[in-house]
């Protein structure tokens, strides 16, 4: 008899063992599968695929995970499943009422039981999470996304695959959160908890918001955004991410061109929500004190 492979031994003893099938069985068969798709035809490395956009679905997994303020890591392996299940799904004609798709995904169910209100034509892809208590106007949320508890995503917001939104947010109208799949071992958008992000704001490209951030209106935050605080007697450049508590405005800034000189968009930290006030007033003195635009 041939001896079994090391991945139809997992699958085998995950089968006969109900309630195993964990991510210590299915996380080797995703690397293998990402490397070498041609195993995606084995019905093992199918299922782990499937699993693991099923346990995004429910919250089980996520595509990242914080260690502490500021600081996250990556689950690459979780990424990977995402890439994957496009390769093992087909096209299918969907419908939602009377408003029909052609589609790899479908539109995620069971809204009721998950104690998330969705508003017609929001929609939520299979394999995103949405906490109990949070809101989607007629916006967008994408596979691999979270959404915490407490958090409104408003009108013809959207939150891009894999990104990961915080508890008690607030994504005002026509919010741009931006996808990150590739490579998998980027790291995603990342919003924290308590977070105000204002009419019309993009952010792309992993960048991260820390906890209780005000951004105001308009801004746009790349990789390549520069940042500046300018509430010291010096500027003070970063670059990928808003520092916690920060009030940041869209500004402008000087760079030398060969064509000349010429300027271009950037982020002005210009205060900082106050400690000494809580959540909801210290966002309205943030709105107020630094004349910020929502």
């Amino acid at each position: 008899m041939t001896p079994l492979s090391r991945e139809r031994l997992l699958w085998a003893v995950a089968l006969a063992t109900p309630g195993t099938m964990t991510e210590s069985t299915y996380r080797p068969l995703i690397e293998q599968a990402f490397e070498n798709r041609e195993l995606l035809k084995k019905s093992e490395h199918k299922a782990a695929v499937e699993w693991a956009i099923g346990a995004l679905d429910q919250g089980e997994i996520r595509v990242a995970s914080q260690v502490s303020p500021g600081e996250w890591t990556t689950h690459a392996w979780v990424k990977q499943a995402v890439l994957l299940y496009f390769g093992v799904t087909t096209m299918e004609e969907l419908s939602a009422g009377p408003m029909n798709f052609y589609d790899k995904l479908p539109i995620k169910k069971n809204l009721k039981e998950a104690g998330v209100r969705v508003v017609p034509p929001g929609t939520v892809r299979y394999g995103a999470h949405m906490e109990p208590g949070t809101v989607l106007m007629p916006g967008y949320v994408n596979i691999g996304a979270y959404v915490a508890e407490g958090t409104m995503v408003d009108t013809w917001a959207t939150v891009g695959s894999c990104a990961q939104i915080g508890k008690n947010c607030h994504l005002s109208g026509g919010v741009g959160i931006g996808g990150v799949l590739e490579p998998p071992s980027a790291q995603p958008v990342i919003i924290e908890d308590g977070c105000f992000i204002g009419s019309r704001v993009i952010i792309v490209e992993g960048f991260m918001i820390e906890s209780e951030a005000v951004i105001g209106a308009g801004v746009t935050l790349t990789s390549s955004t520069a940042v500046i605080d300018v509430t010291g007697p010096e500027p003070k450049e970063l670059r990928g991410r808003i520092p916690a508590r920060s009030v940041v405005i869209p500004g402008m800034r000087k760079k030398k061109f060969p064509a000349g000189e010429f300027m271009i968009p950037a982020a002005f930290i210009i205060g900082q929500r106050k400690e000494s006030t809580d959540k909801k007033t210290s966002l309205n003195a943030a709105l107020r004190d630094f004349n910020v635009a929502v």
